[in-house]
């Protein structure tokens, strides 16, 4: 074995190495930000013949859907921690099966202990479902199938929304040729979109517009009366949001995470063998295999802006500069605009609009490793080995909506929530590449921390480490001896992930996801086509149109759109 002095030498020789080849010549594209949509843009640009690098920060690429081996012997999905968002298009284009991703469908899909000794088990299995239903609502298991299929009906009208940018107008003087094709394009755009409204019905049209607008509360609340039917439906309203389920609009986040699938059934949510860095992994191995180029450890301080006021590369850390025809931006809007620009090259009301952008979080992940699974004992289904109750998602602490508002309540008034809002996950029940024989990875998405806690900071040991032995006490309530099968554990909470990951304010979806911020918003109105008002830069992430979760979109819409503008020059 080397010594290490040797080997931290022969590892810095060859970064620097990598890093003057950067330099050395003038790339067609730079993308900044190696997370799944900067990898997805990077393939398609790559696939079109453009020579293409990317500048990753962290010595890891996948920015918040990655995999690492925090704990010797468990890999985490440190992040995002579910996969079925990921849109079809990109697997298929792609070719991710190829490149090495596979999907363990989770079946059941979730799993409600009561601390009165039932329980709820929902999933693919419709029999199973109705069933379990009918132990608390013979009214609600009749109702359930129709509320699944005219949320199906509402994902049919909006997943062509997501593969196709938004239909902005033009923000500059274009050729005839480009503004006749521009006008066909949104033509051709708002008729369909009307076309397929009017295929719904009025009835129909008027309970999406209903959901779209309404608390998830309200939704529940007319269709069911169960109370952990609703609080585990209700979870999915809130994720990654510091609203609860009575904030107006919060049906939409509802309606967002129902909308994927896993190969080909809708609503599957799946773990990711290896973890979700697995994802990434994959679409970085097709944009390698198109000619891109991946380098991690490369962190971008600035942009270069040119005489002519065009974005023309970036500027590292290390004060090297690599030139690109074009640059775009997988960081969050606020950190492209107010990091890596001075004030005055875009216009005042643009950056303000950036500014003003929502990223708040109430969001904590705590990643653990255990030496045995959790025994539930509401559950008689418990034994040494995984049950149904493993398989999915376990909602820990929401057995109303009530529940979920109060924790809500609490992250308003400035602490986190007494009893916060749980979605326990264990994908080592169905992946048996991430932990030890006989061990496993749980993941904890949390909800809700605010960022700057009133009654202390997250900047404080004993204080993280109070917040996290509430939620693993929280947890014993339902499975007794839980704290105890703890081995360690990774915890993340806002101003960790907006300084790990790079998430402003800590929030996942690089900015609110609130019905001000969709579509034609988002990032901010007038610009959300991934073009911005510095010519040649152009925005790929979550930030932009559809939003948050592990889809590739905006990946994908972003990497067209510069293409089609390299193509006009």
């Amino acid at each position: 074995m080397w010594p290490l002095k040797s080997r931290c030498r022969t590892a810095c020789a060859a970064a620097a190495k990598s890093t003057l080849a950067l330099s050395e010549k003038k790339w067609d594209a730079v993308v900044i930000g190696g997370g799944h949509n900067g990898l997805t843009a990077a393939a398609y640009l790559a696939r079109s013949g453009l020579s293409v690098a990317v500048l990753e920060r962290r010595h890891v690429i996948g920015g918040a859907a990655v995999t690492e081996e925090i704990i010797p012997g468990f890999k985490f999905s440190r992040c995002s921690y579910l996969q079925s968002l990921l849109r079809p298009a990109v697997v298929k284009e792609l070719e991710l099966a190829k490149h090495g991703l596979k999907l363990l469908k989770r079946n059941p899909s979730s799993f409600t202990p009561c601390l009165d000794g039932r329980y709820l088990l929902l999933g693919p299995d419709k029999e199973l479902t109705k069933s379990e239903i009918c132990k608390f609502s013979k009214g609600d298991a009749e109702a359930y199938p129709r509320y699944e299929n005219l949320l199906e009906n509402f994902c049919k009208f909006m997943e062509p929304l997501l593969d196709s940018v938004p239909p902005e107008k033009l923000q500059k003087a274009s050729s005839l040729n480009h503004r006749m094709k521009d006008n066909m394009y949104k033509s051709m755009f708002w008729a369909q979109l009307l076309q397929r409204a009017a295929s719904m019905g009025h009835k129909e049209l008027l309970d999406f517009m209903d959901l779209l607008l309404s608390p998830a509360s309200k939704v529940l609340n007319n269709w069911f009366e169960s109370d952990v039917l609703k609080a585990t439906l209700g979870t999915d309203a809130i994720i990654g949001s510091t609203g609860s389920v009575k904030t107006p609009g919060s049906g939409y986040v509802l309606l967002h995470h129902v909308m994927g699938e896993t190969d080909g059934d809708r609503g599957i949510w799946s773990y990711v063998e290896g973890g979700m860095g697995s994802v990434s992994l994959a679409i970085s191995n097709a944009a390698r295999e198109a000619g891109a180029t991946i380098m991690t450890n490369v962190e971008v301080s600035k942009l270069i802006i040119d005489d002519s006021g065009r974005v023309s590369g970036v500027l590292l850390a290390n004060d090297m500069q690599v030139h690109s025809s074009v640059v775009l931006s997988n960081a969050t809007p606020y950190k492209t605009f107010t990091e890596f620009l001075p004030q005055d090259v875009v216009p005042d009301d643009f950056l303000q609009a950036i500014k003003n952008t929502d990223y708040s979080s109430a969001t904590t992940k705590i990643n653990l490793a255990v030496d045995k699974l959790p025994q539930f004992h509401c559950c008689k289904l418990n034994g040494g080995d995984a049950g149904p109750q493993h398989m999915g998602t376990i909602h820990i602490g929401s057995e109303s909506l009530e529940e979920i508002d109060s924790a809500c309540q609490d992250s308003v008034n400035g602490i986190p929530s007494r009893r916060p809002v749980i979605e326990m996950t264990i994908p080592s029940a169905l992946d048996k590449t991430i932990s030890p024989p006989g061990k496993h990875v749980i993941n904890l998405f949390v909800q809700y921390t605010p960022y700057k806690p009133a009654d202390g900071s997250w900047e404080d040991p004993e204080y993280r480490e109070s917040f996290a032995q509430r939620c693993f006490n929280l947890i014993e309530e339902y499975a007794p001896g839980f704290s105890s099968s703890v081995i360690g554990y990774d915890m993340l909470t806002p101003p960790d992930l907006e300084r790990e990951i790079g998430l402003t304010g800590g929030n996942i979806f690089h900015g609110a996801m609130g019905l001000d911020s969709l579509f034609l918003m988002r990032p901010v109105k007038g610009w959300s086509s991934y073009r911005t008002p510095l010519q040649g830069l152009y925005l790929c992430g979550s930030g932009t149109h559809p939003g948050g979760g592990v889809m590739g979109a905006p990946g994908r819409n972003a990497a067209h759109v510069v293409i089609e503008d390299i193509k006009k020059h």
